[in-house]
């Protein structure tokens, strides 16, 4: 029963963390955009291409930290070789 516990808590913690990671990435990657737009107005179209594509792929490895976690959560394959293990 506590593995099942142990694996609830890292799915927490992948979802959790990749969470506070993307924010992280997006919140300096948006400053640095708006200063470098700040900086040279007339890049700024090129610029925002590039952020979103870059913004695009921090969710993208967030969205797939999640997609593991929550298979682990429902169909772990773990589980099965823990529960031949000898007790």
């Amino acid at each position: 029963m506590e593995v099942i516990s142990f694996v609830a808590l890292a799915a927490g913690l992948i979802i959790g963390l990749g969470a506070v990671g993307a924010c992280i990435g997006i919140g300096i990657m948006g400053s640095k955009y708006l200063e470098s737009a700040a900086r040279q107005p007339e890049l700024m179209g090129e610029l925002q291409t590039k952020m979103f594509l870059l913004a695009g792929l921090i969710d993208a490895a967030f969205i797939i930290g999640t997609g593991i976690a929550l298979w682990f959560a429902t169909a772990n394959p773990f589980l099965g070789q823990i529960a031949n293990l000898p007790k």
